[in-house]
């Protein structure tokens, strides 16, 4: 056992630790002006909110400065690790002020779309595209206000403007989003807004950053590289929202941290029938490939103003936990709702039911380590590990972890058994808490693998997750100080 094994027993005290978040399906909560303050934030992490999500689509630097600050003091005085997670707006494309806030449009009317600066009415409405005229093409279709107004576009004028004639009316008001699901858009992933934000979001170190209406594999790149140059550690969700993201999804998956299935802009860009089985089948190949997927959007949105869900929210929720994803997401209900915290109550209460009762644990026959990759030979390890553990009906799945690539295989698999994770990179432990089923602790010593396996359960023993008689699942490697990639099991009965 390492001699200075007492620095890692004092923080919290057991009960803390065993008494709450044990979904093991994580929960994203977006804050915003309903639940911006400490002790908000902190009813919120009581009630099982595992990841912050910071929407840079609103509010200032100055705002999200001071929330960052109330969760890393939660983090230091509470038993969690809450992760956070910055979301950049993305080219997002929108009308101008309209007259009034108000323009009842009819099928038939003729619309002109400018790049010209005005205050919208039937003659002229202002949209924040520079190059709306040159990327569509005479017959695509627009949608305004997530899909609820239809415009076809009818002519492209030499000065720019464009000539559209609505298909589906309704009344337009101000700052409203556009999506073109027909035109593949020339803004960069990367707008000036989110460069200005990315260079906040590390300077703040947050744990996560959501890259918006990803593309291709090019856009995460240029993202990667823009961290590699600030040596930042931030690690990179890429939104799908766009159909040219699902021709490219592969790719994008490999080179990406972890995925939001984000169907509100889906849905608007695509039939809305094909969004289940899209969300299906991107929770799949991620899960295939060791990284965090998150389904997002309206999962309860009916609690933003009422104090129970409606029958189909309840099982969007669990559909998506039978699914396998590794969280799923709150927005407009946490961040503008009447009932924050009874929102993630809620979401708690539908993931522990699906889990305890319903849920398939062990992945393991669909996902077998595959000869031809790179790290089959450290995958092979994680693999056995869970059938072992559950061969023996072990109490604790236990991975040690540099890069956090253990981590994310060994949930991938979905264990019965609890899983938790030791790591000597303080931002991984804040950053698993968006992973499946995963408890993560910081843990630096670098002695022999012997006294590191009798650390961790000491650890895991003093807080309550383990108890004299218990039988629990090692992984590592050996030797310690070359920092290989997991290369040994270790099965342990607990004193």
């Amino acid at each position: 056992m390492s001699k200075n094994i007492d620095r890692y027993l004092n923080k919290h005290t057991s009960q803390a630790f065993t008494s709450r978040h044990t979904h093991r399906t994580k929960i994203v909560a977006t804050v915003g002006p309903a639940c911006d303050t400490y002790d908000k934030l902190l009813e919120l992490v009581y009630a099982g909110v595992n990841v912050f999500r910071l929407n840079f689509s609103h509010g200032s630097h100055e705002d999200k400065a001071k929330i960052i600050e109330h969760i890393r003091a939660i983090n230091e005085i509470e038993p969690y690790n809450v992760s956070i997670l910055a979301d950049l707006q993305g080219p997002k494309l929108r009308v101008g002020e309209i007259e009034n806030n108000a323009l009842d449009l009819q099928i038939g009317d003729i619309l002109t779309f400018s790049n010209e600066k005005c205050v919208g009415t039937k003659e002229k409405i202002y949209v924040s595209y520079p190059n709306l005229a040159g990327d569509v093409r005479v017959g695509n279709i627009i949608m305004i206000d997530d899909g609820k107004i239809e415009v076809r576009v009818v002519d492209i004028l030499k000065n720019g403007d464009v000539k559209v004639q609505v298909t589906l009316g309704g009344i337009l008001s101000s700052k409203k989003g556009l999506n073109l699901p027909d035109t593949k858009i020339s803004l960069p992933a990367l707008t000036e807004k989110d460069l200005i934000d990315l260079e906040f979001i590390i300077e703040q170190k947050c744990d996560w950053v959501a890259l918006s209406f990803v593309r291709s594999v090019k856009d995460i790149v240029i993202l990667r590289s823009k961290l590699a140059e600030r040596k930042s550690k931030t690690k990179i969700i890429a939104k799908i929202e766009k159909p040219e993201a699902l021709t490219n999804i592969r790719d994008i998956i490999i080179e990406s941290d972890g995925i939001m299935v984000a169907r509100g802009d889906l849905g608007v860009e695509l039939a809305v029938e094909k969004i289940p089985l899209i969300q299906k089948e991107l929770i799949r190949k991620c899960i295939h490939r060791g990284k965090p997927v998150i389904v997002a959007t309206q999962m309860m949105e009916s609690m933003i103003e009422r104090v129970k869900p409606n029958r189909s929210e309840i099982t969007d929720v669990a559909n998506a936990v039978l699914e396998g994803a590794d969280a799923v997401m709150l927005s407009g209900e946490t961040a503008a709702g009447n009932h924050p915290a009874l929102v993630v109550q809620t979401m708690v209460k539908i993931i522990k039911e699906i889990e305890e009762k319903e849920y398939r644990y062990n992945r393991e026959d669909d996902l077998k380590p595959q000869t031809h990759s790179p790290s089959f030979l450290s995958d092979a390890i994680c693999y056995n590990a869970c059938k072992l553990s559950a061969d023996v009906d072990s109490k604790g799945l236990i991975g040690m972890t540099q890069s956090g690539y253990t981590a994310f295989v060994l949930s991938s698999y979905r264990p019965k058994a609890p899983l938790f994770i030791f790591t000597k990179e303080q931002t991984l432990v804040n950053q698993l808490s968006l992973s499946w089923g995963v408890k993560a602790f910081h843990y630096n010593e670098e002695i022999s693998v012997d006294d590191m396996v009798t650390d961790q359960i000491t650890i895991l023993k003093e807080r309550g997750f383990l108890h004299s008689g218990d039988v629990v699942v090692n992984t590592g490697s050996t030797p310690v100080h070359l920092h290989l990639p997991t290369n040994m099991i270790k099965l342990t009965k607990v004193e």
